[in-house]
């Protein structure tokens, strides 16, 4: 039997993957447009609660008629109006997911009082007024075309007169269906069709629904001779494409047929609750269950309010507000799972990093209250510093330490290269974040483990020195413990095999994400367990070893300018970092002494498990066979570590 925190691999890799699968797999929610208004309520606080209470309300009305208008608030100052609605050819489960990925895009734009956004399966906007009769906009309607052209010049001409007719046909369809059309004109010489959908949103009138689709119409062909087309109205939606991208719908019934047989449908429907649950905000979901937790979130937010007050964390909201210029886009740093990052200035000239939690999932105090109280008391060169937090006002704020450099992956993975950091400053941020996490692991009584170490989550300052940030997953046991059992959470990819499959969590798991952060480093290449025809990173630079090769995996934008045995050693280590047994990597204090005595011979390591995508398949029942069997540690002749796994 199953332990309570051991789940089926199959299952953990669709949930963990299910944001990427839902915006990348399934065409149907790909993001077309995303709209923010440039005013804002002068009364933010209300807004927003009225905010969250309008999305509660569109939920419950689209999970039961899969499109829903509702307002909130009386005041003229900060009532929310909103609308959402499903495409008419999407089943239920489709369209609750496309509404749970809109729903956790559109808080982006807060404190915006308007917003709205396109998926190309549904529709969300909310608004300071009552816009449901409206059809055009001439100051935010916007057609969005594709790149692609398929066809000669020859064709050009008579796949224009298809996408023309097909159009027209939409628009005639749509008025007599109640707002809704599909259809497709063939295109001659056996090039193929050209599809076409057509949908108002139920708010509009059939008046309305034919002068917003005729708008959409001529703002679709103007993306002639693409491909494909879209027209994104106040009141309707409209796209052409040469592939077609809608379900079989019967106009005379206006019912679905297909769609609904394969075995990912299946899992959303019984996942799709802890998806709405996981990327909601405040009160998105209902019933006992939530009560529950938000007494015990009232109970944290009581004692971090207790424990902030007799610190010098507290911050006004106020006096980061104006920082920030109120949070001023042009200011923002970076964006992250948690919220957003803004420069700003405080009064007595201090540059901080404001973190803007205003997503607030059910999970987000916890991590709030985690971060406040694990970091705050621990200093360290090679770790990001908490200055104070805000928690009074209508979102939840942390403060940093202002680091200029932004994070590590701007600098390994941009495609300009325009700035390429040289090998000795690569290896000196592989020596900062080893040091930084030996003192997470060892520097006092409890040990923090950080559980998502990743480039981004590697700033660099003026010198570019590594700062370890973001704590939010963060966890500390003492050292009477030999593990925590506890939920998945982190980046797949740099995730250790024990900690993924059996919810199994040691220091070890950050000395295996580590050691794919160094391949990465000295690589240049981002790792991915979603790799199509070639091999992952980890499984490159073990072939390389194998082979004695190991300066092939060297990022090329550095040319010959390195220490190839320095190099070759680094890699090594890493190798030893990502051993598939927690027993056989070292310590990250072991770590730090290879890497800065030149002296010491580095052992050699065991073959790393290879989490690439034929593991996660959900046809391979667990990773036990990609994991070699334990054996003694290799020993080395002048540097001793600690393999014997965790405390």
């Amino acid at each position: 039997m199953h332990s309570q925190n051991q789940i089926p691999l199959f299952l953990f890799s669709f949930l963990i993957s299910l944001p990427t699968l839902i915006s990348q797999s399934n065409p149907k929610f790909s993001e077309p447009g995303l709209i923010c208004g440039s005013s804002r309520s002068p009364n933010g606080p209300a807004f927003i609660r009225n905010f969250v209470n309008d999305m509660e309300a569109l939920l419950k009305l689209v999970s039961s008629n899969r499109w829903g208008a509702h307002a909130s608030g009386s005041s003229p100052n900060s009532s929310v109006y909103g609308l959402a609605q499903c495409r008419s050819d999407l089943s239920q489960t489709d369209c609750l997911l496309c509404f749970a990925q809109s729903r956790t895009k559109l808080p982006t734009c807060l404190p915006s009082n308007s917003a709205r956004i396109f998926l190309d399966g549904c529709f969300l906007r909310y608004d300071n007024y009552s816009f449901y009769s409206e059809a055009v906009d001439d100051r935010r309607d916007k057609s969005v075309c594709g790149s692609k052209i398929v066809f000669g010049e020859d064709e050009k001409k008579e796949f224009a007169m298809n996408v023309e007719g097909l159009i027209q046909n939409l628009i005639e369809m749509a008025v007599k269906n109640k707002g809704f059309g599909v259809g497709e004109e063939m295109v001659g010489k056996g090039i193929g069709g050209v599809y076409g959908l057509g949908q108002c949103w139920k708010s509009v009138s059939l008046e309305g629904c034919r002068e917003c689709l005729e708008k959409a119409g001529r703002e679709a062909k103007g993306c002639l001779p693409a491909s494909e087309g879209r027209g994104l109205n106040a009141g309707c939606y409209l796209r052409y494409s040469t592939e077609k991208f809608y379900n079989d719908v019967n106009m005379e019934e206006g019912t679905k047929h297909g769609g609904n047989s394969h075995m990912v449908i299946i899992l959303a429907v019984a996942s799709s609750v802890a998806v709405v649950a996981l990327l909601s905000t405040f009160g998105f979901c209902v019933g006992y269950a939530r009560l529950t937790k938000r007494r015990q979130e009232f109970k944290n937010l009581a004692k971090l309010s207790s424990t902030k007050s007799k610190s010098n964390l507290s911050f006004k909201y106020e006096t980061l507000e104006k920082a920030t210029n109120f949070f001023d886009p042009k200011r923002k740093l970076g964006q992250g799972g948690a919220g957003s990052v803004y420069k700003g200035t405080l009064p007595d000239g201090r540059i901080v990093a404001v973190k803007r939690l205003f997503f607030s999932t059910r999970q987000w105090v916890d991590e709030f209250f985690n971060e406040v109280n694990l970091i705050s008391g621990v200093e360290h060169k090679n770790l990001v510093k908490l200055l104070g937090c805000s928690i009074e006002g209508p979102e939840s704020l942390l403060v940093y330490e202002h680091v200029p450099n932004k994070s590590l992956d701007h600098f390994l993975f941009n495609k300009k290269k325009t700035e390429t950091l040289s090998w000795q400053q690569r290896f000196e941020i592989i020596i900062g974040t080893a040091e930084g996490l030996a003192y997470l692991h060892e520097g006092s009584e409890t040990r923090i483990i950080h559980r998502d170490i990743k480039t981004s989550n590697i700033l660099l300052d003026e010198n570019l020195k590594a700062k370890i940030a973001d704590f939010g997953l963060a966890r500390c046991f003492s050292a009477d413990k030999t593990h925590l059992s506890t939920g998945i959470a982190g980046t797949l990819g740099y995730m250790a095999p024990e900690y993924l499959v059996r919810g199994q969590l040691t220091e070890k798991a950050d000395v295996y994400s580590f050691g794919v952060l160094v391949f990465e480093i000295v690589s240049g290449r981002q790792t991915s367990v979603y790799m199509q025809n070639s091999r992952s990173i980890l499984e490159m630079v073990w072939k390389h070893y194998k082979s004695n090769t190991l300066v092939e995996c060297v990022d090329q934008c550095l040319k010959d300018n390195f220490p190839a045995k320095e190099a070759s050693g680094v890699l090594q280590i890493g190798l030893l970092c990502t051993q598939a047994s927690v027993a056989l990597r070292p310590s990250m204090s072991a770590v730090v002494q290879m890497l800065t005595d030149k002296e010491c011979t580095i052992p050699l390591p065991k073959q790393p498990p290879f989490l690439n995508a034929s593991v996660v398949h959900l046809d391979t029942p667990s990773f036990s066979s990609s994991f070699p069997s334990s054996s003694s540690p290799a020993t080395s002749s002048r540097c001793t570590f600690d393999t014997s796994g965790p405390r």
